[in-house]
């Protein structure tokens, strides 16, 4: 018997027991009245991103077999999961035009280590090795741009006046906007700053343990996690540093447009 099949049996145990905690996320956000600035309430977000993931998953087990089968159908995945991330991420830190600038931090911090690991031989052009040290650098991207932006923004939007008050001392507007934003933004850095620094003595994470239930050896696993987190740290950096930098140009911006 395989050791993932111990560890998560797929069969209809494990469906009920997923319903139940989605079912519990969303009651729990519901009874709390967690929601967002605009008091959208995020009971009905959960249970609509717990249906998708089901969904998703399901259209990906089925599709990866048939993508890695050919480099055309590989780049074509690719290019699908960016876009996605960039819809997701731009949409997520603003709700105008501008939501597409959120194509650039999340380029600008996972092409460099991808086609480092392409050109070095690290990681083969075959999508069963691509396609997931892809999307985890992706996702950290993602996550980095959609923290990054939405703080600069907050932040450009609560301390208004002491912008005005810059523009006034003589600063640029990307001087200004700057001064206040950079602080804000940079704390989209500290999830994965606290992963690295507790992995292994707080959390096993997923390239980790999935390392060991494919039979590797705990060093090798220790090896690709290693790569993992600080590849991550590299790609966020990037991610936040060219998110801010959008912000304070005025180029991501929310509705009311960039503050003069």
């Amino acid at each position: 018997m395989l050791a993932a099949d111990v560890l998560l049996p797929a069969n209809a145990t494990l469906g009920a027991v997923l319903a139940v905690l989605l079912a519990a996320a969303v009651t729990v956000a519901a009874v709390a009245r967690l929601a967002d600035s605009r008091e959208r309430g995020y009971s009905r977000q959960i249970a609509l991103a717990g249906l998708r993931a089901v969904l998703q998953l399901a259209a990906v087990s089925a599709l990866i077999g048939w993508v890695v089968r050919a480099v055309p159908l590989l780049l074509c995945f690719l290019v699908l999961m960016y876009a996605v991330a960039v819809r997701t991420a731009g949409r997520r830190v603003t709700d105008n035009g501008s939501w597409w600038w959120a194509a650039a931090p999340i380029a600008a911090g996972v092409v460099p280590p991808v086609l480092a690991l392409l050109a070095t031989g690290l990681v083969p052009l075959r999508g069963i090795a691509l396609i997931p040290v892809t999307g985890i650098l992706i996702g950290g991207a993602l996550t980095a741009t959609v923290l990054g932006g939405r703080r600069a923004l907050d932040e450009l939007s609560t301390r208004h006046g002491e912008v005005e008050a810059g523009l006034a001392l003589g600063l640029q507007p990307r001087e200004a906007r700057l001064e206040i934003a950079r602080p804000a933004a940079s704390d989209a850095l500290l999830p994965g700053l606290d992963q690295t620094r507790t992995v292994g003595l707080v959390t096993l994470p997923g390239s980790y343990v999935g390392m060991l239930l494919g039979g590797a050896s705990p060093v090798q696993a220790g090896v690709v996690q290693m790569f993992v987190l600080v590849a991550l740290m590299m790609v966020q950096a990037v991610a936040v540093a060219v998110v801010l930098e959008l912000v304070a140009r005025g180029r991501l911006h929310r509705c009311g447009g960039p503050v003069s």
